[in-house]
């Protein structure tokens, strides 16, 4: 089997909001269809959004409604990147525990409720 591709879909009532969350956050382009969005960067799809209309958000870290599935994303610049993803609609689950090396991350959530890491190597902050 060769695999093309993969693609993380993310369940949402609001396919809008989710899809434009995350064009934001790859720097990409929504493709819409009705009850589907794909994320598309470069040509290359990224992400999809599927219509949930009855989606739950998940609770994390162990709410009733556990998550499923989160990203964790790598970023050179944190500061830069916390900003991005809050302009575009995010909320702080959990703060990063403020480490002094090795790596740390910050915990949030897309606007559908969906967790997500924000990662970083502290000795890159530094400089």
């Amino acid at each position: 089997m060769r695999i093309k591709f993969d693609v993380i879909v993310f369940d949402a009532a609001d396919l809008g909001e989710e899809s434009r969350f995350w064009a934001g956050v790859f720097g990409g382009k929504v493709n819409e269809d009705d009850d589907w969005h794909m994320v598309v960067v470069d040509g290359t799809p990224r992400v999809g959004v599927q219509l949930a209309p009855d989606h739950t958000p998940p609770q994390w870290p162990d709410g009733p409604t556990k998550q499923q599935i989160h990203l964790d994303l790598w970023v050179e610049d944190f500061a830069e990147a916390h900003e991005q993803v809050m302009a575009l609609g995010a909320t702080v689950l959990r703060p990063a525990l403020g480490r002094t090396e090795g790596d740390d991350f910050q915990v949030y959530a897309d606007p559908a409720g969906h967790p997500f890491c924000l990662c970083w190597m502290v000795a890159e902050q530094r400089k």
